[in-house]
């Protein structure tokens, strides 16, 4: 499964280019666990072979994430905890991971979006508390621009360095060929851990 998101993901930025990552950051944003962590980076690699630039793929990133995380807030604003009753379990959201977005945002106030937007797993929910408690849209769409830009460039900066790494390091090939039987073990058991969890609060 991990497999095919990937290549889904790559195949998505090779093809669409700087609107394919915003896209796909648009969608991370609202709410769907499509994992940044895997869109930003190889959107970096790329840049490192001069198809994209590396700010452009940031900005376009960023821009994604604040289209996204403006339908996230329109749902959470018209009813978020309605909209997760009934369509939450398609995209493996639940009460959980509202309440962690909610006391998150709870504990930090306005700059909880900011802050929210360099950390894993909270940034892709964060919006809904923010459209639950009708946060101001300019201070919102700021806060979100900004908090995404630090984190989809900082992403894209990795997998840029790790793609000069690779083409010019023959020894970090080697290497990486050789722990892919243990990368692909540790990244199915994080989704095994992932899926039980989400049973057991069913």
């Amino acid at each position: 499964m991990i497999a095919t998101l990937a290549a889904w993901i790559t195949a998505a930025i090779s093809a669409g280019g700087y609107g394919g990552v915003a896209a796909l950051m648009a969608l991370e944003s609202a709410c769907i666990p499509l994992p940044s962590e895997i869109i930003m980076p190889f959107a970096g690699y790329l840049a490192s072979l001069g198809r994209f630039s590396l700010w452009g793929v940031a900005l376009a990133g960023a821009i994604g994430c604040n289209i996204g995380s403006t339908a996230a807030y329109a749902v959470g604003a018209t009813g978020g905890r309605r909209f997760i009753d009934r369509w939450g379990r398609w995209v493996l959201l639940d009460h959980t991971d509202l309440y962690r977005a909610e006391w998150f945002f709870a504990r930090f106030g306005r700059p909880a979006v900011l802050i929210a937007r360099v950390l894993p797993v909270i940034r892709t929910f964060i919006a809904l508390p923010a459209g639950i408690a009708r946060m101001r849209q300019l201070p919102f769409q700021v806060s979100t621009f900004v908090g995404s830009l630090v984190w989809c460039y900082a992403l894209g900066v990795a997998g840029f360095r790790l793609g000069r790494r690779w083409e010019n390091d023959p020894a970090l090939r080697a290497f990486l060929h050789r722990a892919d039987l243990a990368i692909a073990l540790l990244l199915a058991a994080c989704l095994a851990w992932f899926l039980r969890q989400r049973l057991r609060h069913r």
